[in-house]
């Protein structure tokens, strides 16, 4: 079985996440990188291709000369799917040439700068006929497919309240004033759009308690701060959730919280029963009762669903962690493009990763946030 080819837009010298998804796209092996883009400089993007080993003439000094170049190729050559990993500001310039030049499109989450791209993304994606997945990481987990499959399977009864933290403490002092890359971009408005923690890491929270609950959050109310003096954009934000349907929920995520790493962390409360699952330890999930005791379900195990099963690649007790998650994205993405291309129904494994309706909804959400920020915490709609 031959791998599916896949180009890359960024990710090249200095960058943190591009390596991220080539190791991810390289864990099961299915997958090659064959070409990118790696960089706005034309020459470092040359650089950076070729620190990778790739062929000098497959190293691009822009993504529009990549799409030109690669449409050129033979069929059996050219990239089958481009991975963008910029910062935000490119990701829907780049989708729409890709899109457009008839290639698939996997992205680095948020989907697009706001949400009039997203939206305006949607029907070039449709038009296209080609996929479009979005890399919210966590969705990748064993045990978040597992909750998502009990909470779907009336486990917890009727979802009454959803609460979800992501705290982090990288961006306590203004380290973009030192030039370190990823806070720059991430704290500017022009490259990060119109939120800064909200957006980066408040958009995996959000994303996170749609998926496990189910539910689709219909309105909020938001506090922003940018707690470092001189700081654009919101390092710090809480808030009140309203879902659809009446169950309400909890949503904190910082940037500015000292000590703290990727601590993303969700409980889930029904009518039935409640799940609470942390990231930092991400193979358990705990499903709690009041007539009887925890129960804690483990990934590698038997018991547990078909998507959780098929994310799973190691006997139980062997820490998978962040790098499988993205793997477990990037597999199914690959699988879905196979089944496409052989004329063949995808399951619904391959189907399992986030899209640009996934996309819209997370851009709605940061607009919202901000909307309610700016009228002191007023409740606000998702426009999606």
């Amino acid at each position: 079985m031959e791998k599916i080819r896949m180009g890359m837009i960024g990710g090249g010298r200095g960058a943190f996440i591009g390596a991220v998804h080539r190791i991810a796209a390289a864990i099961d092996q299915q997958i090659e990188l064959v070409c990118g883009a790696f960089s706005s400089d034309p020459q470092r993007s040359k650089d950076s291709g070729a620190d990778l080993g790739l062929s000098p003439d497959r190293c691009y000094g822009t993504y529009a000369e990549m799409m030109e170049k690669e449409n050129a190729l033979p069929a059996d050559q050219r990239m089958q799917f481009v991975a963008i990993v910029t910062p935000n500001h490119v990701h829907f310039p780049a989708a729409k040439a890709a899109l457009e030049a008839g290639f698939h499109v996997l992205c680095d989450k948020p989907a697009t700068l706001n949400l009039q791209e997203a939206k305006e993304l949607k029907p070039i994606i449709e038009k296209s006929g080609k996929l479009f997945g979005l890399t919210h990481t966590y969705t990748g987990y064993p045990m978040v497919k597992q909750a998502r499959h009990l909470v779907a399977n009336g486990h917890l009864g009727d979802i009454r309240k959803v609460v979800v933290e992501y705290p982090q403490g990288w961006l306590a002092e203004a380290i973009e004033s030192e030039d370190q890359k990823q806070a720059a971009w991430r704290t500017d408005p022009s490259k990060s759009g119109a939120a800064g923690a909200m957006g980066d890491i408040g958009t995996h929270a959000e994303n996170l308690a749609e998926v496990i609950s189910g539910l689709h959050i219909d309105e909020l109310a938001a506090d922003l701060t940018a707690f470092v003096p001189g700081r654009r954009l919101d390092d710090d934000g809480n808030v009140l959730l309203r879902f659809e349907g009446g169950a309400k929920g909890v949503l904190h995520a910082s940037q500015i919280a000292v000590g703290e790493e990727n601590n993303l962390a969700i409980r889930v409360w029904g009518t039935k029963a409640g799940l609470e699952w942390h990231q930092n330890e991400p193979n358990s999930l705990y499903v709690k009762y009041n007539d009887r005791p925890t129960e804690i379900y483990r990934t590698g195990q038997g018991y547990l669903c078909e998507a959780a099963q098929a994310g799973t690649r190691t006997p139980p007790a062997h820490p998978e962690g962040y790098l499988e998650a993205f793997a477990n994205l990037y597999l199914n993405f690959s699988n879905h493009i196979r089944a496409i291309e052989a004329g063949e129904t995808p399951s619904e494994v391959a189907k399992d990763y986030p899209t640009i309706d996934d996309g819209i909804r997370g851009m709605a959400f940061i607009e919202a946030v901000v909307a309610s920020s700016a009228k002191n915490a007023a409740w606000t709609k998702l426009d999606c």
